[in-house]
């Protein structure tokens, strides 16, 4: 029986890869690609997939954000998440969202096949980089760190990142079927909420938490 999964990386060199990686295991077949956040979310909706590996920086909407609305409205679909940072909050991030995987792009490869099978049967698996302490600290809820994206909605986090990506207030109406209004009252809030003045601070913001790499 085949586990059928969707890949969801911003670099086509990146899908393309994976997908020679995974379909070569003869057991693991790739049913779709995606190279946004929305678009995962689009296509999980259309291929149930077994598992998605997710890129925690995308376009139009972060991996954490996509993988929150995978796991609330699709249980069944586990998420591994794919990530060059090996920092806390990140980990904890994708894992509070309901992420059953984290590896490092640098160690992905044959560990990957390895999370596959793992999250397939039910298991987290999580990079061998990524300390037991931190593993230790989310479990068993003793970790202190604090989030500022936490005070933030889905849907003020989902404004953030199209603002600073640049999209114009019109433009993020027309993506999230709201109105030019609605989203600039969201974008004051968020930004009140953060304690952020401008845009040039809010997209350093975002940087620094894993939101958007603004390439």
């Amino acid at each position: 029986m085949n586990i059928n999964v969707l890949i969801a990386d911003d670099h086509a060199i990146v899908r393309d890869g994976l997908r020679y990686l995974l379909e070569a295991q003869g057991d693991i077949k790739v049913v779709g690609e995606a190279a946004t956040g929305r678009e995962a979310l689009k296509k999980v909706n259309e291929l149930k997939p077994d598992i998605v590996i997710m890129d925690i920086v995308m376009a139009e909407l972060n991996g954490i954000e996509a993988t929150e609305q995978i796991c609330r409205y699709h249980p069944s679909t586990r998420v591994i998440m794919l990530s060059m940072r090996s920092s806390t909050e990140p980990i904890l991030r994708s894992l509070k969202a309901g992420a059953s995987g984290y590896l490092l792009k640098e160690a992905a490869g044959r560990e990957l096949v390895t999370a596959i099978y793992a999250v397939h049967e039910g298991k987290r698996y999580l990079s061998n980089k990524v300390s037991d302490q931190m593993v230790g600290a989310y479990l068993n809820r003793e970790e202190g760190l604090t989030d500022p994206l936490s005070t933030l909605s889905q849907r003020e986090r989902e404004v953030l990142q199209l603002v600073v990506e640049g999209k114009t207030s019109a433009e993020i109406a027309d993506m999230l079927f709201l109105s030019i209004k609605t989203v600039k009252t969201y974008r004051s809030r968020l930004m009140a909420k953060l304690d952020i003045k401008d845009i040039p601070s809010l997209i350093k913001f975002a940087i620094q938490h894993g939101i958007t790499s603004i390439e």
